[in-house]
């Protein structure tokens, strides 16, 4: 049951069923089956009649790569068929499938089946055998399950316990459970918290004990799950974990319920009433561990909070018309503490959300403050506040970061370390701007502190991490990261450190603000207030003894002076650049007043980066057909066209190309492009989580020339292009082949 989605996942396959045998031997009984309806177990008799039944009396293995092919079946066996009724219930549509028999020398233990091959193909050979692998040791370890227990290790008659499915899964012993479950009583503690102390045993096998001792689906903790408004926000924290049940998600199933005790959910009859909406309830099994670490997830870890933002809405419209004293006591509004916990709980839910932004929208006149979170790059709704709370909110945000409340005409800027007001250790910086019908937007960003991510995990192609690694390899030299604001530049530039981060190296950094700590490093605050600038903590770290040098952004002539200077000198020196693209930021540089041959001798390489929207794990596997490809390869050439090897040959050139797609990202032979599906993770968008697209120029010998002479943008992206540069299009569409996103995302970053 663990590893059910990593099979899935080895196989390209969408699900799975283990089928074993029941007890007299004459039917097959599905144990483990992952999808919708997991919950409901299948008996299939061992005859012709159906597929897995098929193969339980043959014991030979069928891979069809089509089940509704009425035909293909009867060529194996005339009474072969597939039952379609499962497939009727819950609307889903089964394509492939392999079917393999679980045999223990001559002996019939069970059936495995592999379902759909995400790819939209029949399985391959090398699954087949795969799976056969797969059966053989299945059919071990179904063989010590099945196995009679010796008399000592069984549970004693009549006291049938929800850990009894522990001692046959034989994790423990009985006496091993019956002195946990003394020691339990007599320390008053919870016998699952023993289990999992004294005897380590992990959530994940204890579920499937309470699933069979409530007969119902176990489900566990899910770090990918979202709070949900509709559903989270009817019913209070605090109720949830006194009554022991929460709704995880509307599926086509019904409404799934994760509980302690489902049976006594069942019988309170208390969802009906709390959702009469809905009409099927569907509920499972959880350990209290894991519905603990739920809660914390959908509510907030602080619990401090347990009022949803419906019910603060209605305690404040309940305090009367808060219009009327809006101008007057605009600072007592501001301080009310139904106000108050209304705009921390509105940044601590974009905060675990995973937004990046919070925009304060209100709309001038009667009309409502739409407030709105930005995540994964595209804003979502999140609330509407009634018109009356417009002053006293963005007031109160405006005195979290000392700001000036009287002063309503100018854009203000400033930050709230929401430490001194909430439970979260962030900071967020804020502009306030006003705008049309004498209301002011409020754009709060949220700058968490987080750890620097591997630079194996920052999403490069193969071909430019090499690249990529073996240039900040150097000893000394000037390297720059360039994109829009919240293109992942710092996220980048860390990584870099990291990977260069040794004890027998100084690394200073100048940053505003400090978003990502990691041991070794030396870490300053700009802080423009006090006169600390940029320019003037590079001046200090040339006195430092660095190794390497990592400024924020390069804004001045000033700043980037130093940096050429200290890379000529002997140090490595990151910074970074608003630039669209790697060629133009040298452009932009020497237009800031650098020396040609200073600067063409400091530098290494621009790294230009965008952040495109990632395909959910949903997405749907398709072959493009031959026009689609054709346009899809001219579009991918449209700046390789400029280089001398493509306009001597084009032909040749175009073969070479999709030759080496087919070398890297064909499976069978065949290349595939992926389309948004969604899902309730990703919202019915079909996008979750961004991925970087990357642009890597080296300064090889050939462009620093070319810097030296001014050459224009244009032959500096020729001459990079022929050195091994690929465009941030391009390597957006080379990761669209390999699944991570799709031509629309590529092209809503990328320019050209």
């Amino acid at each position: 049951m663990d590893v059910s989605q990593d099979i899935c996942w080895l196989f390209n396959a969408d699900r799975l069923t283990l089928y074993t045998l029941n007890a007299d031997g004459s039917a097959i009984v599905s144990k483990v089956k992952t999808g919708l309806n997991s919950s409901k177990e299948l008996h299939l008799p061992i005859n012709s009649h159906s597929i897995a039944g098929y193969v339980a009396t043959q014991r030979q293995v069928l891979n069809l790569p089509d089940v509704y092919d009425e035909a293909a079946l009867a060529r194996i066996d005339p009474q072969l068929s597939f039952l379609q009724e499962v497939d009727r219930r819950t609307g889903y549509r089964t394509r492939q499938m392999l079917v393999v028999p679980i045999i223990d020398g001559e002996v019939l233990l069970g059936v495995l089946q592999i379902i759909n091959n995400k790819a939209n193909q029949a399985f391959s050979s090398l699954d087949v055998e795969g799976a056969q692998q797969l059966c053989a040791t299945l059919a071990v370890a179904i063989h010590q399950r099945t196995r009679p227990a010796p008399p000592a290790a069984s549970p004693a008659p009549g006291r049938a316990t929800k850990y009894d499915g522990l001692i046959s899964a034989g994790l423990l012993s009985f006496e091993e459970l019956q002195d946990c479950m003394t020691s339990a009583r007599q320390a008053q503690q919870s016998l699952e918290q023993l289990l999992m102390n004294r005897l380590e045993l992990r959530p994940a096998q204890i579920g499937p004990s309470l699933a069979r001792f409530f007969s119902v689906r176990y489900v566990g903790f899910d770090s990918g799950r979202i709070r949900s408004e509709a559903l989270h926000g009817r019913v209070k924290r605090e109720f949830v974990t006194n009554q022991g049940w929460i709704p995880l998600e509307d599926s086509p199933e019904g409404l799934l319920v994760m509980c302690i005790d489902p049976e006594a959910v069942q019988q309170s009859r208390l969802l009906p009433q709390l959702f009469p909406q809905i009409s099927k309830f569907v509920y499972c099994v959880t350990t209290q561990t894991e519905f603990d670490e739920t809660v914390a997830q959908l509510y907030g870890g602080d619990g401090g909070s347990t009022s949803t933002i419906d019910e603060m809405l209605a305690d404040m419209r309940n305090d009367g018309d808060a219009d009327a004293a809006d101008e007057v006591l605009m600072e007592s509004a501001a301080a009310d503490n139904e106000l108050v916990k209304l705009v921390n709980k509105v940044i601590v839910d974009a905060y675990h959300q995973g937004a990046s932004d919070i925009h304060v929208e209100p709309m001038p006149g009667k009309g409502k403050i739409g407030i709105r979170f930005r995540i994964d790059g595209a804003l979502i709704p999140y609330i509407e506040v009634p018109a009356q709370f417009r002053s006293a909110m963005v007031t109160r945000l405006k005195i979290m970061c000392d700001l000036d409340i009287s002063e309503k005409r100018r854009p203000q800027d400033g930050k709230i370390k929401f430490k001194k007001y909430g439970p979260l250790d962030i900071e967020l910086r804020v502009a306030t701007i006003p705008s049309a019908g004498g209301v002011e937007d409020v754009v709060m960003r949220i700058l968490a502190a987080g750890e620097p991510i591997p630079l194996e995990k920052l999403g490069l192609t193969q071909h430019n991490r090499e690249r990529l690694e073996a240039t900040i390899s150097k000893p000394y030299g000037l390297f720059y990261v360039c994109g829009p604001t919240g293109s992942g530049k710092t996220t980048t530039l860390h990584s870099i450190l990291k990977f260069l981060n040794t004890s027998e190296t100084k690394i200073w950094t100048a940053e505003d603000p400090v978003e990502i700590t990691q041991k070794g490093l030396r870490q300053v605050q700009i802080n423009k207030k006090a006169g600390i600038d940029f320019a003037l903590v590079m001046r200090a770290f040339l006195r430092a003894d660095p190794d390497v040098i990592m400024v924020g952004e390069s804004r001045d002539k000033e700043t980037v002076s130093m940096g050429v200077e200290a890379s000529l000198t002997g140090h490595l020196v990151f910074s970074t650049l608003h630039t669209n693209s790697a060629p133009e930021s040298i452009l932009r540089l020497l237009d800031m007043g650098m020396d040609p041959f200073n600067f063409a001798d400091a530098l290494l390489g621009i790294l230009a980066q965008r952040l495109a929207r990632k395909l959910c794990a949903c997405k749907e596997a398709y072959v493009p057909d031959p026009a689609e490809l054709r346009l899809f390869m001219t579009e991918y050439a449209q700046e390789l066209s400029q280089t001398a090897a493509w306009q001597a040959d084009p032909g040749g050139e175009a073969q070479a190309l999709l030759s080496s797609w087919h070398r890297l990202y064909a499976q069978d032979g065949q290349l595939r492009f992926y389309r948004a599906v969604g899902c309730d993770k990703c919202h019915q968008t079909g996008y979750k989580g961004r991925i970087g697209l990357h642009e890597l120029l080296i300064a090889d010998d050939l462009l620093k020339r070319q810097i030296q002479e001014r050459a224009r943008v244009a032959t500096l992206f020729a001459t990079g292009l022929e050195s091994g540069m690929r465009t941030l299009k391009m390597d957006g569409m080379e990761k669209i082949m390999q699944g991570l996103t799709d031509l629309k995302q590529v092209r809503s970053v990328c320019i050209k």
